[in-house]
C-alpha cells in the first residue's frame, strides 16, 4: 500500500508576520484526487490546518488583551509624569493621595520631584529621571499601540483564513458524501467506515 502524501492546504503566500494564506479550493474532485480518492486524509489535514489558524486566532486574541490592557496604563502612568515635570518646572508643591494598603490612604504634600519609580514587570521597579521616565513611556506606549494595529491586523487576517478553511472543510465533507451515496445507489461495495 502507497501511503499519500497529505493535501496542500496552504498556499506560498502569507500576510507581513508570516501566517500563511488558506488555499481555497476551487475543485474539489482534483484536490481529492491528488490523494487518490482519499477524503478521510483530506478532511484530516483541513481539520489540522483550521485548529492551527484556531490556535493562531486565540492566541492572538490574548495578545490583543493584553495590549488594550497596558494602553491605558501607560497613557496614565506619562500624563502623571507630565503633572509631575510641570510640577517642577514652575516650582509648585502639590497634595495628593497616597495609597498606604489596598483599603488604606494618607494625604500627604510633594514638594519637589526628581525622579519616578516604573514598574518593569516581574516585581521589578526602577528609579528614572523625570525626563528618561517621559522618554520611555513615550515610547512604550508608541510600540504598544503598533503592536495593537498588526494584531487586530492579523485577527483579520486569520478569521478570513479560518472562513476559507471552514468553507473548503464542508465543500470536501459534501463531496465525500455525495459520492458514497452514489456509489450506494451503484450498488458499489462501500467500506465498514463509510
Amino acid at each position: 500500500m502507497t501511503t499519500v502524501a497529505p493535501p496542500k492546504t496552504v498556499t506560498d503566500e502569507s500576510n507581513e508576520r508570516g501566517i500563511p494564506k488558506a488555499l481555497f479550493i476551487d475543485d474539489v474532485d482534483d484536490f481529492i484526487g491528488q490523494l487518490q480518492g482519499d477524503a478521510e486524509l483530506a478532511l484530516k489535514t483541513l481539520q489540522e490546518t483550521l485548529a492551527k489558524y484556531q490556535f493562531m486566532e486565540q492566541s492572538s486574541l490574548q495578545r490583543r488583551a493584553g495590549l488594550e490592557e497596558k494602553i491605558p496604563e501607560f497613557e496614565r502612568t506619562l500624563e502623571m509624569v507630565e503633572v509631575l515635570q510641570r510640577k517642577k518646572e514652575q516650582n509648585e508643591a502639590f497634595e495628593t493621595t497616597f495609597e498606604l494598603s489596598d483599603t488604606l490612604y494618607a494625604k500627604g504634600q510633594v514638594d519637589e520631584v526628581e525622579e519616578v519609580y516604573i514598574w518593569l514587570g516581574a516585581s521589578t521597579m526602577l528609579s528614572y529621571p523625570l525626563p528618561a521616565a517621559h522618554d520611555l513611556l513615550t515610547g512604550k506606549l508608541s510600540g504598544a499601540r503598533a503592536s495593537l494595529a498588526k494584531v487586530k491586523q492579523d485577527l483579520g487576517f486569520l478569521r478570513d483564513q479560518i472562513t476559507v478553511t471552514e468553507v473548503n472543510v464542508a465543500r470536501v465533507y459534501n463531496w465525500d458524501v455525495a459520492r458514497r451515496r452514489e456509489r450506494r445507489l451503484k450498488g458499489d461495495p462501500v467500506d465498514k467506515d463509510e
